[in-house]
């Protein structure tokens, strides 16, 4: 199965990925509470070297008490793949991807063979979401999101800042470039819309709002997050406006009226770009997007 085909996956539409420490199960209920996108439970960052085997155990233990349907919402983030824990995150994941574990994102991917043991340990209905997080997962980002499983792409762009020594100032112009080329990559492997980076000031909401609106003009469709309180804010931000809808929904009027000719909608001229524009919007709106 390849990503392309798996878009009726609701993970392709969630806009937001919450992070949990693994070692931290009386979380798991709090975040799956948090809204309707998807917990990230995190053997990575999140967990200090001397803890990485007690926090496996503890994700295998509360992983079967948890509800069939919230454990198609979870994706474990395990430690990349040079580092000593891989191998057995990897086989904790195959274990819960018998028990219907959504995916994995799968930390600073470079090399797309890397993914391919993965992929086979999250099974047919399991994805992959890879985290961009370095030059050398920049420039391997097409055969990436080629590989098997692959479902979205996701921007670890506090990473990435430090491997190639950046220092943005907020607005993260320095890093435009970088979020194009992961929605252009996106778009050529034909996978759903990919994730952007958390915001690290959880208590900011100007500046989550901020980022989140960026992320939707840029092209992404979710971001991933650091406290529950941040998952209702991405969540509005990311989606339509009913003024969106009624615009889009009054462009697809005026231009079934034309015939397929082109016509003036509110003094701007609605031409086919502008037709297609609109035919996306109302789509989104239907997914409740």
């Amino acid at each position: 199965m390849t990503a392309a085909a798996d878009l009726q996956n609701p993970l392709a539409l969630t806009r937001t990925f919450l992070f949990v420490p693994a070692d931290r199960p009386e979380r798991y209920m709090r975040a799956l509470g948090a809204g309707p996108g998807a917990v990230v439970i995190d053997l990575e960052d999140a967990i200090a070297p001397v803890n990485k085997v007690q926090a496996r155990t503890a994700l295998a233990s509360a992983f079967a008490t948890l509800a069939v349907a919230d454990r198609s919402r979870i994706l474990v983030r395990v430690n990349a793949f040079a580092t000593q824990w891989h191998e057995e995150d990897r086989e904790l994941v195959a274990q819960l991807s018998l028990q219907g574990l959504g995916g994995v994102v799968f930390p600073k991917a470079e090399d797309p063979a890397n993914l391919i043991p993965m992929a086979t340990a999250v099974g047919r209905d399991g994805v992959l979401i890879p985290l961009i997080e370095s030059a050398k997962g920049l420039d391997a980002i097409d055969a990436i999101a080629s590989a098997p499983q692959v479902l979205r792409l996701a921007f670890g762009h506090l990473d990435f800042q430090v491997d190639l020594g950046l220092s943005c100032d907020p607005d993260e112009l320095e890093l435009a470039a970088v979020r194009l080329m992961l929605v252009l990559a996106t778009r050529r492997a034909a996978l759903a819309t990919p994730i952007d980076g958390v915001t690290v000031d959880w208590k900011d909401v100007d500046r989550i709002e901020r980022d989140a609106r960026r992320a939707r003009r840029g092209g992404f469709g979710a971001k991933l997050c650091i406290h529950p309180t941040q998952v209702p804010i991405v969540q509005k931000s990311l989606g339509l406006t009913l003024d969106e809808v009624a615009w889009a929904k009054r462009v697809l009027e005026a231009a079934k009226g034309a015939a397929g000719g082109v016509v003036s909608l509110d003094g701007r001229m609605v031409d086919m770009p502008v037709v297609l524009h609109a035919q996306r919007l109302v789509a989104l709106s239907k997914q409740g997007c």
